[in-house]
């Protein structure tokens, strides 16, 4: 048996009847990380193995005496960058926090312990999320497990390799602005960004705070659902977190999709959409249509405006957040006497060129006389995008649309040309502002052999018809089998 072949759900229901032990999970997938890591280059920390083995042996000896069931128990996970993890570097792949060593659990890695994982390693990620691509980490790209010339895409490329690489059997990442979507359809693998609200936010170190989220990337749409029935939920330690119940994610995944209506979105099969992509989308719907849904077009119209609106509020929330970084009280700190040459050359250390731009743009829409002119506009912008979705999830019960409009790009292709980097996100930022559901998984391979993606967005809290839409697809076809041949 290979181990690193399985989904979650499935080394889950082997490891629980003892077909495989924890001692033999660990050790197939640090000699995995022992071969591949060094080519893709996934993470920024790694776990001791000797410790995760000592501690896997032990789970073993307790389980033969007792068998407890808990859903992630021996599961190796990997966790991006900039989501806390008590004791384990977090760095979200800047200098300024290279040598942070969080005091405390996010919400999430606090849940995943009460339900028996292993943290295989945290992941590396564009510095503090701001980035599509995985490149602008202080500590160098990750490469894509697919073409290793390509990137993994971005914030979250390396949570999104170490899947499609076999480095873990799942992850967590953050999606501001498709950071969970956009890599998961570069890597071929599947990224589910929930309902802003629906996972706790306590622990994830702040990029723009009314748009961030965090999610699973896995290998398919159940093990997705598996993940999300253990991080969702209210969490009194964040003002944000809604308290809304939970439903039974694996309960809602259906082979068909009688009964549902799905939308297609003109706006977005417009110019600058990939060919390959566009046919790898219509024929996904195609394929929707045979499953018994019904699709109907839609229109999504102030889409035009969803770039301009979020890297004004994106930005101007980025720049209050990263205040916090002075050199005062935690973090990297520049060795001058002065104060105020203090914080200058501690920010000027340990921000990358793409951060030090992000707060600039935002601390300029926050200024005196042009914070009507702009942050105020676009906040007013964003409005009118979540009416266009309110509109729309009213006639029907979630919206497809391509992920990406390209496949992968290579590595340094467009890291000098910020605006073209920014436009790979045009499909997934509106949601994010609308603060939706949305799942994005393969629906085919482009000329190159690269993985495309298909994104499913839902109502608020609709999670579970977001994933039946995608399971019933997924069923349906076998993109999802398709894995690099590192």
């Amino acid at each position: 048996m290979n181990v690193r072949k399985l989904t979650l759900c499935e080394l889950k229901d082997k490891f629980m009847k003892g077909e495989v032990s924890a001692v033999e999970i660990v050790k197939a997938y640090f000699q995995r990380v022992l071969l591949v890591e060094s080519k893709v280059k996934a993470y920024i920390t790694t776990a001791k193995k000797d410790a995760l083995v000592k501690e896997a042996d032990e789970l073993d000896f307790t389980l033969s005496k007792w068998r407890k069931t808990m859903p992630l128990m021996a599961m190796p996970i990997a966790v991006k960058d900039n989501i806390c993890t008590k004791g384990v570097k977090t760095t979200c792949g800047s200098r300024m926090l290279e040598n942070f060593v969080p005091p405390y659990d996010a919400t999430v890695v606090a849940r995943m312990k009460e339900h028996g994982y292993y943290l295989i390693g945290k992941t590396n990620m564009d510095e503090f999320a701001m980035g599509s691509s995985t490149e602008t980490s202080a500590f160098g790209p990750t490469r894509n497990p697919c073409n290793l010339a390509a990137i993994p895409g971005g914030s979250s490329g390396g949570s999104a390799a170490a899947v499609a690489a076999e480095l873990c059997v799942a992850a967590l990442g953050s999606d501001t602005g498709g950071s969970i979507r956009q890599p998961a359809a570069c890597c071929g693998v599947v990224g589910l960004k929930p309902t802003y609200g629906r996972v706790s936010r306590y622990g994830l170190v702040a990029f723009a705070s009314s748009l961030d989220q965090i999610g699973p990337i896995t290998k398919d749409v159940r093990d997705a659902a598996m993940m999300m029935q253990v991080i969702a939920g209210h969490d009194p330690l964040d003002s944000t977190s809604a308290d809304v119940p939970v439903p039974d994610y694996m309960k809602a995944l259906k082979e068909n999709l009688r009964g549902m209506k799905v939308g297609v979105p003109l706006e977005f099969f417009a110019e600058g959409l990939d060919p390959e992509v566009e046919l790898a989308v219509r024929t996904a719907i195609i394929q929707m249509q045979a499953l018994k849904a019904e699709i109907k077009e839609i229109s999504l119209p102030m889409t035009t405006y969803a770039i301009a609106a979020y890297y004004l509020i994106a930005t101007a929330e980025a720049s209050s957040n990263l205040a916090r970084y002075d050199g005062v009280k935690y973090g990297h700190r520049a060795k001058e006497k002065g104060l105020l040459e203090m914080y200058m050359k501690t920010r000027q250390e340990g921000f990358g060129a793409e951060v030090k731009r992000r707060i600039m743009l935002g601390t300029y829409a926050l200024s005196a006389g042009y914070y009507d002119a702009y942050y105020g506009k676009a906040q007013a912008v964003r409005t009118l995008i979540k009416r266009d979705f309110d509109e729309a999830l009213k006639e029907v019960d979630v919206i497809v649309t391509p992920t990406m409009p390209t496949p992968a790009f290579k590595l340094g292709e467009k890291i000098q040309d910020p605006l073209q980097m920014y436009l790979s996100d045009i499909y997934t930022i509106s949601v994010n502002l609308a603060g939706l559901p949305a799942i994005s998984l393969p629906c085919g391979l482009s000329s190159g052999k690269l993985p495309i993606g298909l994104q499913i967005i839902g109502r608020p809290f609709e999670e579970e018809k977001v994933l039946r839409a995608a399971y019933a697809y997924e069923q349906a076809t076998e993109w999802h089998l398709k894995r690099p041949g590192l």
